[in-house]
């Protein structure tokens, strides 16, 4: 008699089929499935990067906009009058930012093949300096692994893709409108909801509490250091503050690693603009800023609980980085910060949230 797999209980009961057991329990077969499934998710990801980076963009920005938008409705203001004020806002601030970087940008494309020879000499005569004392160095091949030029032509191809995918304005704006409109209805979703179920929303306002205030609150340390950085590169007359400013407001989002990379570039236009004097200046600028900013306001501000593993955050702008392009690698703690807060909602995936989390000790400790 044939045997079917996929029989019903009913029908393997009537004709004796015997129920394999370890079948639906083996934790191989269950990880095997989970893994193809990520896989398969991950290739569409990647495969849907033009539509799927707009549409993060637009939740970054939906989700940043929300603290706003609820505080307009505490104050009795109309939800539709509340959205239409905030989507002003979004609107000035992206003219304001591109009156502001866009001739800087431009202009700083423009120059990066001659800021890139200028290092390059200067990468020459270091060279040459080593030899003059007797150390030999295989110049060409110091100069291809450490070609202090290609952060230059990195940071204009970073700034020319982000300007390039909101360049599809509409797209973005309107759906972050839908997502604004959904999020004002949301609570009353909810409110009907719990009038069939016991406390169903729970969980849910407590996932979306700990996301907006932890966008909010890296939102305002990250507009914090950029201004401090834009200001004091401004002061020592460095040229492009405000790009500047703006490059380590949005690596600001990646902790550890962010604050690094966007001084590397800065501190190379300083080299070649200024002296060493100068440069050195321009270094300690960005160490006290992102020390008081990353190290002392923004863990006393954020609290426990709401942080990412050191390396996790590395291991997570290489896979988001990888699987959508430079602007996978800004939003990519942004992104796995709301994986972890879900796991931390729920009693069942706890555990893996304490996994991607820091240090509990020094959590304790701080």
């Amino acid at each position: 008699m044939l045997q079917f797999c996929d029989c019903s209980e009913e029908y393997r009961i009537v004709y004796n089929i015997p129920v394999d057991k370890t079948a639906d329990t083996s934790g191989g077969s269950r990880f095997l499935v989970t893994a193809a499934a990520f896989v398969v998710v991950v290739a569409g990801m990647r495969a849907a990067e033009s539509l799927l980076v707009p549409f993060l963009i637009s939740i970054f920005i939906a989700v940043i906009c929300l603290p706003p938008l609820y505080w307009l409705q505490k104050k009795k203001i109309p939800s539709g009058i509340a959205i239409l004020i905030v989507i002003i806002g979004i609107a000035c601030a992206g003219v304001l930012m591109t009156a502001l970087i866009g001739t800087s940008l431009d202009d700083f494309v423009k120059d990066v093949p001659v800021y890139q020879a200028s290092l390059k000499e200067k990468a020459v005569d270091i060279l040459t300096w080593f030899e003059g004392i007797g150390i030999e160095v295989p110049r060409q091949k110091v100069l291809d692994a450490f070609n202090p030029g290609a952060a230059m032509k990195l940071v204009a191809g970073l700034f020319s893709r982000i300007t390039g995918v909101f360049a599809n304005t509409f797209l973005i704006l309107m759906t972050v409108i839908f997502i604004l409109l959904e999020a004002s209805a949301i609570s009353g979703k909810l409110k009907a909801l719990s009038r069939r179920r016991e406390s169903p929303g729970k969980g849910f306002e407590k996932f979306t509490g700990d996301i907006n205030r932890y966008m909010a609150i890296k939102t305002g340390t990250s507009l914090l250091t950029g201004v401090c950085v834009a200001a004091w590169l401004a002061v020592l007359g460095l040229n492009y503050p405000l790009l500047w400013g703006t490059l380590a407001f949005l690596l600001n989002f990646v902790p550890n690693i962010g604050s690094i990379l966007a001084a590397i570039p800065a501190i190379l236009l300083a080299l070649i603009q200024f002296g060493t004097f100068k440069t050195l200046l321009i270094a300690a600028g960005y160490f006290v800023v992102n020390t008081v900013v990353g190290s002392i306001i923004e863990p006393k501000v954020m609290g426990k609980g709401l942080g990412l593993s050191p390396l996790v955050v590395f291991l997570s702008l290489v896979f988001w980085g990888w699987v959508l392009g430079p602007v996978g690698m800004l939003l990519s703690v942004p992104l796995t910060m709301t994986v972890k807060i879900a796991l931390d909602s729920s009693e069942d995936t706890r555990h893996i949230g304490v996994l991607l989390g820091p240090d509990p000790s020094e959590s304790a400790s701080g």
